[in-house]
C-alpha cells in the first residue's frame, strides 16, 4: 500500500502553536526525537512496513499549504503573519528521519526512529509520523477489521458524553486506525451535538485539516517538548516557570492551558506562583490518578488564594467514556470546571485483537543536551537513564543510585 497525506494541516494544532513559539524565540536551536514502542516485541514492524513507511516519509517533502489552508491559518487569531508565511513557505526535510526495523530479543521486529534538525522545522514532525505509522500497520491489516459499528459507537459516545454535560475534545490524530475514522468522529460529534441542546458540548479538535473542513474550533496549547525544551534553555530545576513565561511571552493571554506532569506535579507546583496561576487559564492532566490530580489542583489554586471555580483542568490521559463522565462528576463536587481531550478511545476503538498502538515520539536532546519527561506515572518516563536520575534527583530528591523503578510522585 502507499500511505495518502491529504495535508500539511493533518497534524495538531499544538505542533504548530509550539512551532511559531520556537520560530519567534529560539530559531537556531537544534532538536533529536525518539520513536518509543511501549509495546516493542508484540507489535511488529518488519522491513516490508520500514519501506512503505520510507515511502511516506519521502511523500510528505510534497506537503506545502494550499491557497485555501493559507488564508484559514491567517484567521485564526493567535498566529501572526511573519509566522504564517513562514509556513506558507515550509517543507518538511525527509533527510531530518532516520528509520531502521530491527529484531527484538528474536520476537517481532521493533521501528527505530530518530529525527534530528532545527527545532523549527522537526517540531512539526510528531503527529503526522505517528499518524501514518499508526495508518500503515493497521492497512496491512486490513483482512483483520472493518468499519461496521463505527458510526453507531461514534454517536453514542457522544450522546452520552453530552447527556453527561461534559465538554470534550478530539484528541485522535496520533494514534488513529484511518484518517477516515478521525473524521467520522468529528462529523458525528458536531451532528450529535446539533440534534439536541445538551447540558454538555463538543469543542473542536485538534486536528487543524479537520477543524477547517468542518467548520469547528481547533483546539490545542503545548506539548512536554516545549517544558523539556526549557531544561536546557532556562534551567533544569526551574524548566516548567521558564517554559510558561516564554509562552506568555508569545501569547500573551491566549492559549492558556499549562501542561502539567512534565516532570511530576508537585514540581509543576513549585513553579507555578500566584503570576501564573492567575494568569493562566488552567492546567492539563496527562498522568496519574486524575482524581487526586483534582485535589491537588483545587488545593493549590486555594492555597494562592484563586478561586477554583474560575479555572479549568483538562483531562487528556488514556480517557474513555465512563471515565470521563466520573471525572466530570468528581469535578463539580470539587467545584472547578473540566473538559476532556479524548482520542484513542474515538479514533482506534475496534473490535477484535488489533488493539492501537502503544507508541509516542518524544523529545530526547536539544542542543546536544539529554532532556528528559518524568510524568507522574514512572512508567511513562522518557530519555537517557543518566538524564532521568538527575531529574528525579533535582525535582524529587531522589537519590542519584536509587533504582530507575523508585516511585517519584505522590498526590
Amino acid at each position: 500500500m502507499v500511505y495518502q497525506h491529504r495535508s500539511i494541516l493533518d497534524n495538531d494544532l499544538y505542533k504548530l502553536s509550539m512551532q511559531q513559539g520556537v520560530l519567534e524565540l529560539y530559531p537556531d536551536v537544534e532538536a533529536e526525537y525518539v520513536f518509543v514502542n511501549r509495546r516493542a516485541g508484540k507489535d511488529e514492524f518488519n522491513a516490508d512496513f520500514c519501506n512503505q513507511l520510507q515511502t511516506a516519509i519521502n511523500g510528505m517533502a510534497d506537503l506545502r499549504l494550499t491557497d485555501q489552508e493559507y488564508k484559514y491559518v491567517r484567521s485564526i487569531p493567535w498566529f501572526k503573519p511573519s509566522y504564517v508565511e513562514y509556513l506558507r513557505n515550509y517543507r518538511f526535510n525527509p533527510d531530518h528521519v532516520k528509520i531502521e526495523c530491527v529484531n527484538v530479543s528474536g520476537q517481532a521486529a521493533n521501528l527505530s526512529l530518530r529525527i534530528k534538525g532545527p527545532w523549527r522545522d522537526t517540531i512539526w514532525d510528531e503527529v503526522p509520523l505517528m499518524a501514518a505509522i499508526s495508518e500503515i500497520w493497521f492497512a496491512n491489516r486490513a483482512d483483520q477489521w472493518n468499519m461496521d459499528g463505527q458510526a453507531f459507537k461514534a454517536s453514542e459516545k457522544a450522546r452520552l458524553l453530552l447527556e453527561a454535560g461534559c465538554n470534550w475534545t478530539d484528541f485522535g490524530t496520533r494514534r488513529r486506525r484511518s484518517f477516515e475514522v478521525q473524521e467520522l468522529f468529528v462529523h458525528t460529534a458536531l451532528n450529535t451535538q446539533a440534534a439536541k441542546p445538551w447540558a454538555g458540548k463538543f469543542i473542536g479538535t485538534s486536528n487543524v485539516l479537520l477543524a477547517m473542513m468542518m467548520n469547528t474550533t481547533p483546539i490545542g496549547t503545548m506539548a512536554h517538548e516545549w517544558i523539556q525544551a526549557h531544561s536546557v534553555l532556562s534551567s533544569l530545576r526551574h524548566a516548567n516557570r521558564g517554559a510558561l513565561e516564554a509562552w506568555v511571552k508569545v501569547y500573551r493571554s491566549e492559549l492558556g492551558i499549562a501542561l502539567t506532569d512534565t516532570y511530576t506535579t508537585p514540581a509543576f507546583f513549585a513553579d507555578f506562583d500566584p503570576y501564573l496561576a492567575r494568569l493562566f487559564d488552567g492546567v492539563r492532566h496527562d498522568s496519574g490518578c486524575p482524581f487526586k490530580f483534582t485535589d491537588a489542583v483545587v488545593a493549590h489554586y486555594q492555597k494562592l488564594k484563586i478561586d477554583p471555580s474560575s479555572k479549568t483542568i483538562i483531562f487528556s490521559d488514556s480517557l474513555n467514556v465512563d471515565l470521563a463522565i466520573k471525572i466530570a462528576a468528581y469535578c463539580k463536587q470539587k467545584g472547578i470546571r473540566c473538559s476532556f481531550g479524548i482520542g484513542t478511545h474515538f479514533t482506534n476503538d475496534f473490535e477484535g485483537i488489533l488493539k492501537a498502538l502503544n507508541m509516542v515520539i518524544k523529545l530526547v536532546k536539544l542542543d546536544g543536551v539529554d532532556v528528559v519527561k518524568l510524568s507522574d506515572d514512572i512508567k511513562k518516563a522518557i530519555g537517557h537513564p543518566d538524564a532521568i536520575r538527575v531529574a528525579r534527583y533535582v525535582h524529587c530528591g531522589i537519590p542519584l543510585d536509587a533504582p530507575m523503578d523508585t516511585p517519584f510522585i505522590a498526590l
